[in-house]
């Protein structure tokens, strides 16, 4: 696996080594003691996976306090563009995103630490999203970011198709009023 920095500190791109032969493919999506260098002692203890057909945005979301979050994500089926934003408190980055197609074709992972919002727009016709966590869900810990807020002004890769967002994204807070205690 090649594990690259992006522009905000441990906030990584991770590029699993690919083989390809006649029957298809095979690759590791995750091996603990390859990643170890790069994500710490890290222990997941929830997998994810979410369905999404085009115009699907999900997100901003985050985990704060003692559920707080760390998420490797991929694509197994289609194409999203997967962004996170800093929110750690002190962090020389609060407030800067960062933005990476993820697809099953490219097999790209985003490793999003503790302390960052995430959320993705489906690209392709529909799209399995699939992540890991190293921490349990827990409602009354969830918050989140608006993602259309002015102030961070993420490129969305919204195109001119329908934009599909949940009541639950169309309500949270911009960024300015988001819960700061992670």
């Amino acid at each position: 696996m090649e594990v690259q920095q992006t522009p905000i500190p441990d906030l990584l791109v991770i590029q699993p080594r690919v083989f390809n032969d006649p029957r298809g493919y095979f690759f590791e999506s995750y091996n603990a003691k390859n990643l170890l260098a790069s994500l710490g002692a890290i222990e997941f203890v929830q997998d994810n996976e979410a369905l999404s057909v085009k115009g699907v945005l999900r997100g901003l979301h985050y985990q704060v306090g003692e559920f707080a979050q760390a998420k490797l994500v991929r694509v197994v089926r289609g194409k999203i563009l997967d962004v996170a934003v800093d929110i750690r408190p002190g962090s020389p980055t609060y407030g800067k995103w960062f933005a990476i197609e993820l697809s099953s074709e490219n097999k790209k992972q985003l490793f999003v630490p503790k302390g960052f919002a995430h959320g993705y727009h489906t690209l392709s016709a529909e799209a399995i999203f699939s992540y890991k966590c190293d921490n349990y869900y827990s409602k009354a810990h969830e918050g989140g970011i608006k993602w259309d807020d002015a102030s961070l002004g993420i490129d969305w890769n919204l195109g001119d198709g329908e934009l599909i967002l949940s009541e639950k994204d169309r309500a949270l807070p911009y960024f300015g009023d988001h819960v700061r205690n992670i």
